[in-house]
């Protein structure tokens, strides 16, 4: 199974708004944590201090695994909310991603460029940036209150924020973030079977008919005319000539609907690629039939899933990764398979995947065949920040039942300072989208309770340093 980005879904509804920022780099040390390399580079953060009054905080947005520009204009929430309480609007960038690169365009062309690419430098990257922006802004003897935000591998970010560097921020909103989803906290079934459960709702038939066509597309393409025949009726931009083609192909159309699982929003987006309102329905409803087989399901199929791969119809040839975008896919490559190993796999009892087993060993071997390094550990991450062993304080975590990543979340709390807000109807960090018309309670009343405890948050760092 492909290694799944954590971000693929980061975008408004179809918005017409258009949030204003200015552009500013600042240099950064490319290591923070040994004094052999004195290198920097040019970090790029986007800023908007017009909402901003003196005793305000600053939002701050960790950036994950994209570039930057694309979570600026898809987090709405955040700026409302900004506004709302007139902070200072900060989004930074995740170094190797955007232009964020550390070596220019030698950053990824070796392992010693590339082995910086780590959250704990990135960690380290937004601290030092916290601490410019307090010297540039800071009028009073108290420093500016900071609430940090992330969505998904950047709501990890925000929650490894606050744990480590809680000096330099007050709270943090950390929106589906799988901070569990690691080796030995969470089985690595978990994701798939949740994936199964939002199509199922939708529609039994097409997760049997899903469940089947894994087999179909197999007996098929096992020959070259069925390979083209396949290659033909799906209009696939790189005809199928292998038994790796044909890999690669079961493996996208898993990410695929794990992809519509996450952005399964009731409105439509459009931001990987535009997709009608409530997509898994939508793609559900093209092979919603109980005698479907062979090329007959095939075809189906291709019309189901161009829900996601060509919804507007202008797409031409179908390639599987035309949709990544602003997203740094070979970064998060590298990151998923050394630091951030997040194990998937099926078992028989999942109703719409074949049974896949985890495989650390292949993701050694692919990490060192792609980028020339080899990792001896799947526990680095825990290591790193401790699990579930972890201690966190002013903190909140939201997660949407519907949304695979939940698996991995945290989900409730024993802890007075630690809130685990659930949406049981939402999908991928919904709540850190812009407001819209169709929300449903559930995520009206999580932002308004994101909005009082930060509200309290920011009343309580008051009183303390009055």
């Amino acid at each position: 199974m492909r290694i799944i980005c954590l971000l693929f879904l980061f975008a408004a509804a179809i918005a017409d708004e258009t949030y204003i920022y200015k552009t500013e780099y600042l240099q950064t040390p490319v290591d923070h944590f040994s004094f052999t390399n004195n290198e920097t580079f040019q970090l790029r953060y986007l800023i908007n201090d017009t909402f901003w009054r003196n005793g305000g905080p600053i939002f701050f947005y960790t950036g994950n695994e994209g570039d930057i520009t694309m979570f600026a204009q898809n987090t709405g929430f955040m700026w409302e909310l900004g506004q709302q309480l007139d902070a200072m609007v900060i989004f930074a960038e995740h170094r190797y991603y955007g232009k964020s690169m550390p070596f220019g365009d030698k950053s990824y062309a070796e392992p010693k460029y590339l082995g910086y690419l780590t959250s704990t430098q990135a960690l380290a990257d937004y601290v030092y940036l916290l601490d410019f922006i307090q010297k540039s802004y800071k009028k009073e003897p108290t420093r500016i209150p900071v609430i940090a935000f992330g969505g998904s591998y950047g709501g990890m970010l925000a929650a490894w924020l606050r744990q480590k560097y809680s000096y330099a921020v007050d709270g943090a909103v950390a929106s589906s973030a799988p901070i569990y989803q690691f080796q030995g906290l969470t089985d690595c079934t978990a994701f798939n079977n949740i994936v199964s459960k939002v199509y199922k709702v939708s529609s039994q038939n097409a997760v049997r008919n899903i469940k089947k066509s894994w087999s179909v597309i197999k007996n098929i393409t096992g020959n070259d005319e069925g390979k083209l025949w396949l290659s033909k009726e799906w209009k696939l931009c790189k005809p199928l000539n292998s038994s790796q083609d044909i890999t690669d192909l079961t493996e996208a159309l898993e990410e695929l609907y794990g992809n519509i699982a996450m952005i399964n929003y009731n409105y439509p987006t459009n931001f990987l690629a535009p997709v009608p309102a409530n997509p898994v329905q939508a793609l559900c409803d093209r092979i919603d039939q109980s005698n479907l087989d062979g090329k007959d399901l095939l075809t189906a199929l291709g019309k189901a899933i161009s829900i996601y791969t060509n919804y507007t119809g202008a797409v031409k040839c179908l390639d599987f990764n035309s949709t990544a975008g602003s997203l740094g896919i070979n970064g998060w490559d590298f990151q998923a398979c050394t630091e951030m190993v997040m194990p998937m796999c099926t078992n028989l009892s999942n109703e719409m995947f074949e049974p896949s087993a985890w495989d650390f060993k292949k993701t050694v071997d692919d990490c060192y065949k792609k980028f020339g390094v080899r990792i001896t550990r799947d526990d680095l991450a825990i290591l790193a920040y401790g699990g579930k062993e972890a201690e966190y304080s002013n903190l909140i975590f939201t997660n949407g039942l519907l949304d695979p990543w939940s698996s991995g979340g945290v989900l409730k709390s024993n802890t007075r300072s630690v809130y685990a807000i659930i949406i049981p109807d939402g999908a991928h960090h919904l709540d850190l989208r812009s407001s819209n018309s169709k929300d449903r309670s559930s995520v009206i009343s999580a932002r308004e309770n994101i909005r009082n405890i930060i509200q309290i948050w920011l009343k309580l760092y008051k009183q303390t340093y009055n």
